[in-house]
């Protein structure tokens, strides 16, 4: 069996003692290629370096998530275009509008979410896409661009039914997290899971956030890891009523497409 994690921050400091090892462990469980998510320019520049050390092993997106867009200047997407180059990159991303905390002016992210339409559409790359609470004007800027974007992908889709459905018209793929393992706060994805067509689909931890609340055997850092893909997997398989090797090689092939690797 073989999976893909399409969203891990593995340049996050909790990783800076034993990076190489949970690229090892992930592997072991199957999980292997993983995709390495770009935030910032700075954190883009370290992880297409880091990326670019393990070939097939590695791929990654170039970015700036909207909490850091206050950060962009006239140079930004220059930089991002540059990095976009390296053979190790797939999406422009993680990129889009957070209207929970703010930590950039709404009028800011909208202005550098947008630029960041203009290079995936520029370079012909997939968009990684970050969304909270932000559905109107996150969906009303994709939908003026739909016919440009080559391919969308929701990451860490938690919302509701009616955002869903307006993701799957727009043509959009959805990631699905270890948040449809909590008891909490993802109840309600059991149920949207089942909407998603098989061929839009995938899968990620969004490492080292949002470790699967319902392991036995949780982490004691309480840090996610890739390898723990595999629990995800197993839910979501266990609620779609889907043999686990049929779901990972749905998703699996899905996440090759959509990034052509």
């Amino acid at each position: 069996m073989k999976i893909i994690d399409i969203g891990v921050n593995l340049m996050h400091r909790s990783f800076n003692v034993d990076r190489e090892q949970v690229i090892d462990d992930a592997a072991f469980e199957g999980v292997s290629p993983l995709i390495l998510t770009g935030t910032s320019v700075r954190n883009s520049i370290e992880t297409v370096k880091y990326s670019s050390r393990f070939p097939e092993k590695l791929y990654c997106t170039v970015g700036v998530h909207p909490h850091d867009a206050k950060s962009c200047n006239d140079s930004t997407i220059a930089k991002l275009r540059d990095l976009a180059k390296n053979k190790c990159v797939v999406a422009i991303g993680e990129c889009g509008l957070d209207y929970n905390r703010d930590f950039s002016p709404r009028d800011i992210q909208r202005k550098w979410f947008d630029a960041q339409i203009d290079l995936a559409c520029e370079l012909n790359m997939p968009l990684f896409l970050h969304e909270r609470d932000a559905f109107n004007d996150f969906s009303e800027m994709l939908e003026n661009r739909r016919k440009d974007v080559p391919a969308m992908v929701v990451h860490c889709f938690t919302g509701n039914e009616a955002e869903l459905d307006k993701y799957l018209e727009m043509d959009c793929y959805i990631g699905i997290t270890g948040w449809i393992c909590d008891e909490r706060r993802g109840k309600h994805l059991l149920k949207l899971v089942k909407k998603i067509p098989a061929n839009r689909l995938m899968i990620e931890t969004d490492a080292p956030f949002l470790t699967p609340r319902n392991m036995e055997e949780k982490p004691r850092d309480g840090r996610n890891e890739p390898k723990y893909l595999v629990h995800i997997l197993d839910e979501m398989a266990y609620y779609l009523g889907k043999d686990i090797e049929d779901l990972a090689d749905e998703t699996y092939q899905n996440t090759r497409r959509f990034f052509g690797i």
